[in-house]
C-alpha cells in the first residue's frame, strides 16, 4: 500500500466530529500515525501571507497549496475547509500577548490599550476584520487571551453579570465594526468632491451632512479613540461607584 493510501486509511479511523461543530478549534485533532505531509505552523503562515497580499476573496485550498509549492490534498491533513484556515489565520495574528493588566482605578486605561493594540493588529492584516461576519466564531487560545483580559479587566472595575455581557460587546463591536469601515472602504478624492457638492446642491434634504463634510469625515483614528472615551464614559456611569 503506497504511503497516500495508508493516510487515507487512517484518517478514516479517526474520530468524528459532533455534528454541528464547524469550528476548527472544537474538533478533535487528528492523532494518526506516521509523520503529516505539512507541519500546519507552514500552512498557517502562507495563508497569511497569500491573506496579506491579495485579501480574503482570493483565498482558496489551490492557490494556498500553490504557494507552499504541494498539492492540494496535503493542506486535508490538518484543515477541512477555508473556513478553518481562516480561523487558524485569524488566531496568528493575535499570536502577540495583551498587554499587563493595571490597577482597579486604571480599567479605562487597560480597556483602551487592549482595544488600541486589537485595532491596529487587524489593520496590519485588514481581511481578517471581515471574517465575523462570516459567522464563524472567533475562539482560537490567542484570541481568547485578549478576549479574557478584556473581560477580566471590566470584572476588575466593578462589572458582573448581563452588565459584564453587554460592556464587552459593545467594545468588542466598536473595534471590530470601525476597523471594518476603514479597512473596506473605497473613495477616491473625486468621489468625495462630487459627492459633496450634490450634498450642498441638496441641502434642504440633508442640512447637516453638507454643512458638517460629511464626505470629507476620514479621521480615523480621532474618530476610534474620541468614541471609545464615549463608550468608557458610559461604562463608568454604570458602575455603583458612580452613584
Amino acid at each position: 500500500m503506497d504511503k497516500a493510501a495508508e493516510r487515507g486509511r487512517d484518517r478514516r479511523k479517526e474520530p468524528r466530529a459532533e455534528p454541528g461543530l464547524r469550528s476548527v478549534w472544537l474538533r478533535p485533532r487528528r492523532t494518526s500515525r506516521g509523520e503529516p505531509p505539512l507541519r500546519l505552523d507552514r500552512i498557517v503562515e502562507a495563508a497569511v501571507a497569500l491573506l496579506d497580499e491579495e485579501g480574503i476573496d482570493r483565498l482558496t485550498m489551490r492557490r494556498l497549496a500553490e504557494r507552499l509549492s504541494v498539492a492540494a490534498p496535503s493542506l486535508y491533513w490538518h484543515v477541512d475547509t477555508k473556513d478553518d484556515v481562516l480561523d487558524l489565520a485569524v488566531d496568528a495574528i493575535f499570536s502577540e500577548p495583551p498587554p499587563t493588566a493595571g490597577s482597579a482605578d486604571g480599567w479605562r486605561d487597560d480597556v483602551s490599550a487592549v482595544l488600541t493594540t486589537w485595532r491596529a493588529a487587524l489593520l496590519r492584516h485588514p481581511w481578517a476584520a471581515a471574517v465575523p461576519a462570516r459567522r464563524r466564531p472567533t475562539i482560537g487560545p490567542n484570541f481568547l487571551a485578549w478576549m479574557e483580559f478584556l473581560q477580566a479587566t471590566l470584572v476588575r472595575a466593578g462589572f458582573t453579570g448581563k452588565g459584564l455581557s453587554a460592556a464587552t460587546w459593545a467594545l468588542y463591536n466598536h473595534v471590530m465594526g470601525s476597523t471594518a469601515s476603514e479597512a473596506a472602504l473605497r473613495i477616491t478624492d473625486e468621489e468625495r468632491r462630487v459627492g459633496q457638492e450634490r450634498l450642498r446642491a441638496d441641502g434642504d434634504r440633508y442640512p447637516t451632512l453638507a454643512a458638517c463634510g460629511y464626505l470629507y469625515d476620514d479621521d480615523w483614528d480621532g474618530s476610534f479613540t474620541t468614541g471609545l472615551r464615549y463608550l468608557l464614559d458610559g461604562l463608568a456611569a454604570q458602575l455603583p461607584s458612580a452613584g
